[in-house]
């Protein structure tokens, strides 16, 4: 994992330091560290993720906590309107979120409607979970029958909104993304590419297989 510095919410000035693993697109966030990130700072962290080429590495069966070594426990948990999963640590000492997960956090991502979700059954009959990597059957699940993470997707609209929120929250000095580059950039690397309908909902978070 590397290391480095973001600016934080606080009044005081002092930043927060994050273990990021690029190799695997993972976050450690030690408590309360995730919400502590000012509004700049989630804007640089998706700059970040968004110019990350190459695939993930896989996940180690077990994961273990760098403070105590114990076991990190799966964990699904709300974020606004979003379902998010997490492996945390039973001491508290933190967690370690998936690149996508955070993206789903901090509501770049949102969950398909049910409508949407037929909508992607008329060109995809089976998805891969960008959470565990097991293959989803439209046919029949509207989620990770492995993990249990939704269906979820990431459109213009999504980042579009999610951005302006950040930099009103966020001084006037703060640099504008394009929500439309920012998009780009993020489905760069996408393995297929399904057809207009759903460019932009699938190739992020759940790669088309089939």
């Amino acid at each position: 994992m590397r290391r480095q510095a973001f600016a934080s919410r606080a009044v005081t000035g002092r930043g927060v330091d994050l273990d990021i693993c690029f190799a695997c697109h993972g976050i450690w966030f030690d408590p309360f560290e995730s919400a502590q990130l000012s509004p700049a700072a989630i804007l640089q962290l998706f700059e970040l993720i968004r110019k990350q080429d190459d695939p993930p590495r896989p996940l180690a069966v077990t994961c273990t906590c760098p403070a105590c070594h114990r076991a990190l426990s799966l964990t699904h948990d709300f974020e606004r309107t979003n379902r998010i999963t997490y492996l945390r640590c039973a001491a508290g000492h933190g967690r370690f979120t998936t690149f996508m997960q955070f993206l789903r956090e901090k509501n770049f991502v949102r969950t398909l409607s049910p409508s949407e979700v037929n909508h992607l059954r008329a060109v995809v009959s089976q998805v891969k979970c960008s959470s565990c990597g097991a293959p989803v059957d439209l046919s029949r699940d509207m989620e990770c029958s492995y993990c249990h993470a939704p269906i979820a997707m990431l459109d213009a609209d999504a980042v579009g909104k999610t951005i302006a929120e950040l930099h009103a929250s966020q001084d006037a000095r703060s640099k504008a993304i394009d929500p439309a580059e920012a998009l780009n950039g993020l489905l760069a690397g996408a393995h297929d590419e399904p057809p207009d309908l759903v460019r932009g909902a699938i190739t992020l978070i759940m790669d088309a297989i089939t």
